[in-house]
């Protein structure tokens, strides 16, 4: 697969900045204060601020439903993200990823399908890693034929290698990149890396290494800030959700100044030169 074909066939640019959206503990979950209209309404009004700094794309994530089941979440959840991903999108006018946490990678596809969204980001793609919530193993087969059962084949697959957030010590004789080339094995359309937990910069070197081993999308899907983007040279997308918050802290609110300081700092890269 072309790496340059699939950026571009989703975001119309051969590098793509997504903005991440943390919605609000949703249904049913600890950490619920607002009905779903109003967690819809403050997401399309992060989603704008996003569209209007110039970014790509924008991926709705579960963030605030801690703490997190394991594979799964219950059937109101999976209604609230459609609603809201619904929303995002008509506010921004961007192609939209979903998250579900954690690993409730078909999911997401389900979500992604109901409300037009045109990726997932999903973990425990391949081989098997131990969470906050246990132990996630490998997700590409069913996941995969999930997405053919329900017609999703267009919905692409980006996959978190050597997860974050987890640890990899049953896994410690398989390195980034020989889990890079699994996840592209198991037909993966982007691999995402990142750093140790949210907000954390990932390994420019490694970020590189797994840019040059394999043909799909290379993310970096962590730490992203205007200071350090330049050292992400080789990666086709940066997924950012941390930075540009007030105070640099995942879990406050969208600022504005922040996210139009990282798109211009996006602006001022260089042309992401071929691979092969």
């Amino acid at each position: 697969m072309d790496s340059k074909s699939v950026i571009s066939s989703l975001f119309g640019m051969q590098r793509a900045l997504i903005g991440a959206i943390h919605t609000g503990g949703l249904p049913g979950t600890p950490n619920a204060d607002r009905g779903v209209d109003a967690i819809a309404e403050a997401c399309a009004a992060e989603a704008r601020i996003y569209a209007s700094a110039g970014f790509h794309g924008l991926i709705i994530e579960n963030t605030h439903d801690r703490p997190y089941l394991k594979g799964s979440v219950g059937p109101e959840v999976a209604a609230a993200l459609a609603v809201i991903g619904y929303s995002v999108r008509r506010a921004s006018g961007l192609p939209l990823g979903i998250q579900v946490l954690a690993a409730a990678n078909q999911t997401a596809l389900a979500v992604a399908h109901a409300c037009g969204a045109c990726f997932v980001r999903v973990e425990g793609f391949v081989f098997a890693h131990v969470a906050d919530e246990g132990l996630i193993e490998s997700s590409a087969g069913e996941l995969l034929r999930y997405r053919r059962m329900i017609g999703a084949d267009d919905i692409r697959v980006f996959a978190d290698i050597k997860k974050k957030h987890s640890a990899h010590a049953i896994t410690a004789d398989v390195d980034l990149v020989e889990t890079a080339r699994a996840a592209e094995f198991f037909l993966a359309d982007g691999v995402i890396v990142t750093g140790v937990s949210t907000g954390q910069p990932a390994d420019p070197g490694e970020v590189q290494s797994v840019a040059q081993a394999v043909k799909v999308p290379t993310f970096v899907g962590s730490g992203i800030t205007p200071e350090n983007i330049g050292a992400y040279d080789e990666a086709d997308a940066f997924i950012v959700g941390s930075s540009v918050k007030r105070d640099g802290l995942w879990s406050g609110t969208l600022d504005d100044a922040r996210v139009r300081a990282l798109s211009r700092a996006f602006m001022a890269l260089p042309t992401l030169a071929s691979r092969s």
